[in-house]
C-alpha cells in the first residue's frame, strides 16, 4: 500500500500509511542515536529518550504518563545506534491527543534536575540487569570488537560513571544539535484523512522554525578480524562469530539476508540449529543475525554451550559455513529458501506496530517506503551465483572475528 508524504515549511516530513483499523500509531523518528554522541556523551541519546517523559514547559511527568494511559493508549520510545523513536498506539479517535503530546515532549522537554537524579539510577539498574545477562551483553561487546574505537561500537545504555555527570544542560545541548524538524519525520499509520493529519501537525509545529543541521557521521574503521576470550566466570560459555557486513544500500544485503535465514534464522530447520541442537544436543540456542546501518553492517552467529563443547561447536559452525562457500545452492534448495523467507516476512508483516516503526525507519534514512511485495520481488530475483559470491565474501574463517565468554 502506498504512503502519503508531505513536507512542512519547517522541514518536517510527514508520512502516512492508511490502515483500516480502530487502532492507530504515530510518532517522531529522529535521526540521532548512539553513534552521534561525542566521546563525553556516551549514553546520552538513550538518556534523552528516557528524560523526555519527565517534564515539558507545560507538563509534569505525571501528566505525561497519564495523557494516553487515561484513554487506553500506550506511550513508548526506543533508542538504537542511528535513531531515536518516540511513538504512541491508541484508538483512532484519539489521534489529536497523541499528536499533541508527542510534539510537546519531542520539542519542549525541560529535563528537570530532580527527575534526572532519579532516572539516572533507573538507567543504571537497567545497565546492571543487562550485564547480568551474558547472552545479551555479548552482542554489544561483539560490535565493540568489530567497530573498535568507533561510536558504532558503543553500547546504547552508556556507563554509570558518565551517566552521573549528565545534567539538564548536557541533555539540552544534545537536543539542540539533533532534535529539529529537518532531522526527523512524523509518521502515522491508521484510518485517517491525510489532509487532516497534515493540518493537525502543521498547527502543532507552526512555531518550530526551520533549521539546517550537520549530520555528518564518521565512517567505520577498516575491518580487521579479531579474536577475544573474556573470563566471565559463567556456568555456560557464550560465543559470537561474525564481521562487519553490507550497509542498507548495498544490493548484496538481500543475498546475505537469505543466507542468514538458511544458516541460523528463526526457523527450527536452520542449518546451525539442525547441526548443533537437533542432531547433537550441544546447545539450547544457536542463531545468526544481520544489522544494516546506513554505511556499514554487522553479521554474527551466536551460541551458548557447555565450556567443554566450545571447540566442537565451532568446528560444526565452520563446517556449515564451508558448505555454503564450496557448493552453490541447487535450484530446489534456492526455491525452498526463498519460499521460507518470503513466508516469514509475510507473517511478520501482520504486526501493525512493527509495520509502523519499519515505515518510520525507512523514510527517516532513505525517504521511501518498501512494501512487502517489493521485498518479495528482490528475494525472488536472487540467483545462486550471487548467493555463492556473498557466502565466499562473508564466511571465510579468516574474515570472521570471534568473541568467547567463559
Amino acid at each position: 500500500m502506498d504512503c502519503n508524504q508531505y513536507t512542512l515549511p519547517n522541514g518536517l516530513r510527514i508520512i502516512h500509511r492508511h490502515k483500516n483499523s480502530e487502532v492507530a500509531y504515530c510518532g517522531y523518528a529522529i535521526n540521532a542515536g548512539t553513534r552521534d554522541e561525542m566521546e563525553h556523551e556516551h549514553g546520552m541519546a538513550h538518556f534523552v529518550e528516557h528524560l523526555i517523559f519527565k517534564g515539558t514547559v507545560k507538563r509534569k511527568a505525571w501528566h505525561i504518563l497519564n495523557r494516553m494511559e487515561n484513554v487506553g493508549g500506550d506511550l513508548n520510545a526506543y533508542t538504537n545506534k542511528e535513531e531515536t523513536v518516540v511513538y504512541s498506539a491508541f484508538l483512532k479517535t484519539h489521534f489529536a491527543r497523541a499528536a499533541e503530546l508527542l510534539t510537546d515532549i519531542t520539542f519542549h522537554s525541560v529535563f528537570p534536575p530532580a527527575e534526572i537524579q532519579k532516572e539516572v539510577e533507573v538507567i543504571i539498574d537497567e545497565i546492571q540487569s543487562y550485564e547480568d545477562n551474558p547472552s545479551e551483553l555479548i552482542f554489544d561487546d561483539f560490535e565493540d570488537l568489530i567497530f573498535r574505537n568507533h561510536p558504532l561500537g558503543h553500547n546504547i545504555l552508556g556507563n554509570p560513571k558518565l551517566l552521573r555527570t549528565f545534567n539538564t544542560q548536557s541533555a539540552l545541548s544534545f537536543v539542540e544539535r539533533y532534535y529539529h524538524p529537518t532531522n526527523m519525520i512524523f509518521f502515522v499509520q491508521g484510518d485517517f484523512n491525510f489532509k487532516q493529519v497534515v493540518r493537525t501537525i502543521e498547527k502543532l509545529s507552526e512555531r518550530i522554525a526551520y533549521k539546517e543541521i550537520s549530520t555528518q557521521r564518521s565512517l567505520p574503521p577498516t575491518y580487521v578480524a579479531k579474536q577475544l576470550n573474556v573470563d566471565k566466570q559463567t556456568h555456560q560459555a557464550h560465543v559470537m562469530i561474525g564481521s562487519q557486513a553490507y550497509n542498507a544500500y548495498d544490493d548484496k544485503r538481500t543475498a546475505l539476508y537469505l543466507l542468514n535465514n538458511v544458516l541460523g534464522g528463526p526457523g527450527m530447520n536452520s542449518r546451525l540449529n539442525i547441526s548443533l541442537r537437533e542432531r547433537r544436543g550441544l546447545v539450547y540456542n544457536v542463531e545468526s543475525n544481520i544489522t544494516s546501518y546506513t554505511d556499514t553492517g554487522a553479521f554474527c552467529i551466536y551460541f551458548g554451550t557447555d565450556p567443554a563443547n566450545v571447540d566442537r561447536c565451532l568446528q560444526l559452525v565452520f563446517k556449515e559455513l564451508k558448505r555454503l562457500r564450496d557448493t552453490k545452492m541447487s535450484p530446489a534448495q534456492l526455491a525452498a529458501a526463498k519460499k521460507q523467507l518470503i513466508g516469514q516476512i509475510g507473517v511478520a508483516s501482520d504486526n501493525h506496530e512493527n509495520n509502523a516503526l519499519g515505515m518510520a525507519k525507512t523514510f527517516l534514512h532513505y525517504n521511501r517506503f518498501e512494501s512487502s511485495d517489493s521485498v518479495f520481488k528482490r528475494i525472488d530475483g536472487l540467483t545462486a551465483d550471487l548467493i555463492w559470491e556473498v557466502a565466499n565474501e562473508m564466511f571465510s574463517e579468516e574474515h570472521l572475528s570471534a568473541l568467547v565468554y567463559k
